[in-house]
């Protein structure tokens, strides 16, 4: 059983990396900040590291690879929320529709206002 389910995780971080890379690539298009770096070879381990500006000095960085997965939210380079697993699969997933959204729906040369759906640590409201 531990095989298989080893090999299956390492589908999935396969499957995120192509997806994470086709996600900076569509926001790169569109005009929007978006990285991918992506390492290793398909046989052994591979990981990658997706970064995007959400403007406003706000940032989310999302990585994955076979020692785990994990979100990471900032702002003005302070650590706001961090999430790991199955949440932070969910979070990139709801970021990454409304990324891709948000460019055709706002005018040009502005950014509409992501708000995160996770509760913000050492934020004032």
């Amino acid at each position: 059983m531990f095989p298989r389910l080893a090999e299956q995780y390492k589908g999935l971080v396969r499957d995120l990396v192509m997806s994470l890379q086709a996600l900076a690539s569509s926001l790169q298009k569109r005009g929007q900040v978006a990285t991918c770096y992506s390492c290793g070879n398909g046989d052994d381990s591979q990981g990658a590291s997706f970064v995007a500006d959400l403007g406003d000095n706000h940032m989310v960085r999302f990585l994955v690879s076979d020692f785990g997965i994990s979100w990471i939210e900032s702002r003005d380079g302070h650590e706001l929320v961090k999430l790991e697993g199955a949440e932070a699969i969910q979070e990139m997933h709801r970021v990454a529709l409304t990324l891709q959204t948000t460019d055709t729906t706002s005018q040009p040369g502005t950014r509409a206002s992501l708000q995160s759906s996770t509760p913000q640590i050492g934020s004032t409201q």
